[in-house]
């Protein structure tokens, strides 16, 4: 897959984190019915890797699918098995070499400029400015497009809506969200209010691509 022309494209990648498998595979279904169709499966959740496999068969092979908080080549190895085309890491390290030697597209987490750095040069596909909130928020990433103008930066950590859209309007390429957006759905919580986020969402999304 294009993971830059997927963000680009959609501007919004939604993260699952739950403690219900069955949950989390519920709300990949509903954000995905939404139009949320960017979606990263964090591994610290439970059985994350069946909750990727089972996204991926419902899905199709064609659906961009992630897998989140890969720390080590293992976690690389196993979540590619279980059908993730796109990896998410917090940090560099071991995740992100593998990730780049099963020549799969990364979001690589960074947060200074040294690590931005670093990050690109191990193959990062984009940045994953993590955790966004604790430097700034949005002033911090308009910031960082001084001497970054052409790296696709994409924050992650405590994006509200309101922060959603104001890191759109700051350069972001697109804005990752996980509990502001799934709330406790992953955890066997309301579907129905999920759905109404993904559209707040999506309406933001849309507006500041406008």
């Amino acid at each position: 897959m294009n993971l830059l022309e997927s963000l680009r494209a959609r501007r919004l990648l939604a993260i699952v984190r739950g403690s219900d498998p069955d949950a989390s595979l519920r709300a990949v279904r509903t954000l995905v019915s939404q139009g949320v169709s960017l979606v990263e499966i964090s591994l610290s959740g439970r059985d994350a890797l069946d909750v990727i496999a089972a996204a991926r068969a419902e899905l199709g092979p064609e659906a961009p699918l992630g897998a989140g908080t890969v720390l080590t080549a293992e976690d690389a190895t196993a979540a590619h098995a279980a059908g993730a085309d796109f990896l998410v890491t917090p940090g560099l390290g071991a995740g992100l070499d593998e990730a780049h030697r099963l020549g799969l597209p990364t979001l690589a987490g960074a947060l200074t400029p040294s690590e931005i750095i670093a990050a690109r040069s191990a193959g990062a596909t984009a940045i994953k400015i993590f955790p966004a909130d604790a430097m700034g928020g949005p002033r911090y990433l308009r910031a960082l497009r001084g001497p970054f103008p052409g790296v696709p930066l994409v924050p992650v950590g405590g994006v509200d809506a309101e922060a959603a859209r104001a890191y759109l309007e700051a350069g972001a390429v697109a804005v990752g969200v996980g509990s502001p957006l799934l709330g406790d759905a992953a955890d066997g919580g309301a579907l129905d209010t999920l759905a109404e986020r993904a559209g707040t969402y999506l309406r933001l999304t849309e507006e500041a691509s406008a």
